[in-house]
């Protein structure tokens, strides 16, 4: 179904941009993406991962008067092996559509259309407001699957901004999400950001409806194999010197079962960053992150407390060295993360090594990272042309 989904967005696209009167020229342009990488991890037994992955991406660009019309298409191609004591113990390959949108803009709005990014909020490290996203913070390519939606933006001469969406046909789990959105039901939400004093305010709102059907096994005994989910947000950020954020979602699962009984979750961040001038410049970021989940709105029946420190120095133009650090106050449990880059005009190397406990509970995990428990090294090329 997903690849007559594609076939007729695309088509979509290309007919609003080409079939466009009194238009300027298309515009077209390409480019890609190349990176493999090596994982070791040096836990007993000792294993290893090998792993590749290719990213074209094409433009169109064509503007019509006081409107512009442009399109997005590219593919993620990435293959794995796994590897214990030398053995080949397992691979994994996949080849999807990463990004397909098409995008009608003007001097104040945009309206766009398909396989999409959409992230937004203040907090850097440990977001609220990772809805659609799953950018780690560790990923130096900051890459994330997309979600199928329709956004449209309008921007106000005071710098407020205003943010309506919907999502269809987005069936997998996306950010903090642990039970996916019913397929073919329609997700709707929205975002008002506007300025204050030195910095914004924004409040957000999303609804969905989630499949309990494919997080439990035996849905005979739920009441419901489908429930309603809505989420609340609030979020700012200031620069008085040193910058400071905060994000905070309530998240309401309307499930009428015993199976499932938290029923609210309470979610905050509480951020500041700050540069000293110490050689060519020291940016340092922290973050104190909290979660509670229970069944009644003021009760705090299982909570998570997680605080972050980043930090980034650029030893020359081209060789930069960043760390982060989580500490999970609850379980005592530490992960350490190193990250040495060296950057020239088509390609990066990188070098990095993790310290993490057994268990890695902070993030859910995509299928690269499934070696980034205990410790380990991971180095990675990467080429753009």
């Amino acid at each position: 179904m997903n690849h007559i989904i594609i076939k007729y967005m695309f088509t979509l696209i290309l007919s609003c941009i080409c079939n466009t009167g009194h238009s300027q020229q298309l515009k077209t342009s390409a480019r890609a993406q190349a990176n493999s990488w090596t994982t070791i991890n040096f836990d007993n037994p000792l294993r290893y991962q090998l792993g590749a992955r290719f990213i074209p991406e094409i433009r169109f660009e064509q503007a019509a008067n006081k409107i512009s019309f442009d399109a997005q298409l590219s593919f993620n191609t990435t293959g794995s092996m796994d590897f214990q004591k030398g053995e080949n113990t397992g691979y994994f390959e996949k080849f999807k559509p990463y990004r397909i949108w098409g995008r009608v803009s003007g001097s104040r709005y945009e309206i766009r259309f398909g396989l999409q990014k959409i992230n937004f909020g203040s907090a850097m490290i440990l977001r609220p407001l990772m809805w659609f996203d799953r950018i780690d913070p560790r990923d130096p390519l900051q890459l994330t699957d997309g979600v199928y939606a329709l956004l449209g933006r309008y921007y106000f001469k005071n710098n407020a901004n205003i943010w309506l969406w919907g999502l269809m046909w987005n069936d997998e789990t996306k950010g903090w999400e642990t039970i996916p959105s019913m397929k073919k039901n329609p997700e709707v939400g929205g975002r008002f950001q506007f300025p204050i004093s030195t910095g914004e305010v924004a409040v957000s709102f999303h609804h969905r409806k989630a499949n309990l059907a494919e997080f439990y096994e035996d849905t005979v005994s739920l009441e419901k194999i489908s429930f309603n989910q809505n989420r609340y947000a609030l979020d700012g950020k200031w620069d008085i010197g040193i910058g400071v954020w905060f994000e905070y979602v309530l998240e309401e699962n309307n499930i009428p079962s015993e199976s499932y009984p938290l029923n609210f979750q309470h979610a905050i961040n509480i951020g500041m960053d700050y540069t000293f001038s110490l050689g060519n410049g020291l940016n340092a970021s922290t973050e104190f992150f909290f979660i509670s989940q229970s069944d009644n709105f003021f009760e705090s029946e299982i909570n998570t407390e997680v605080s972050a420190l980043s930090v980034n120095y650029p030893l020359s133009l081209i060789n930069q060295v960043s760390a982060i650090i989580y500490y999970n106050w609850e379980d005592e449990s530490l992960y350490r993360f190193i990250s040495l880059q060296k950057t020239y005009d088509f390609w990066s190397f990188y070098l990095m090594g993790y310290w993490n406990p057994d268990q890695f509970g902070l993030y859910n995990l995509n299928e690269t990272q499934n070696l980034f428990t205990g410790k380990g090294i991971q180095v990675m090329a990467v080429y753009n042309f």
